[in-house]
């Protein structure tokens, strides 16, 4: 049974989409290497992007009620942006 790959968490992708930044503000590398991070650069956007929009959507709001029930809602965009 082949070994399963380790999905990659977040932080472990958003610090390797900043050391390809890094690598080319660093002006240091031709610019067919240049092309290539970039092009990896943009994947693993579009993927932390895809993550957050996922996290996005299993957040809920609970509330307790005045009965001592609580509530689920779903969260909305706008909900945090109206707590501070």
């Amino acid at each position: 049974m082949p070994a399963r790959k380790k999905e990659i968490t977040f932080e472990e992708k958003m610090q390797q989409l900043e050391q390809i930044v890094s690598t080319l503000e660093s002006g240091q590398i031709t610019l067919d290497k240049s092309m290539e991070i970039f092009e990896k650069g943009m994947k693993l956007s579009l993927e932390l992007k895809q993550m957050l929009e996922n996290a996005e959507n299993k957040i809920t709001i609970l509330t307790q009620k005045n009965d001592g029930s609580i509530e689920e809602t779903e969260f909305e965009k706008g909900d945090m942006q109206n707590e501070t």
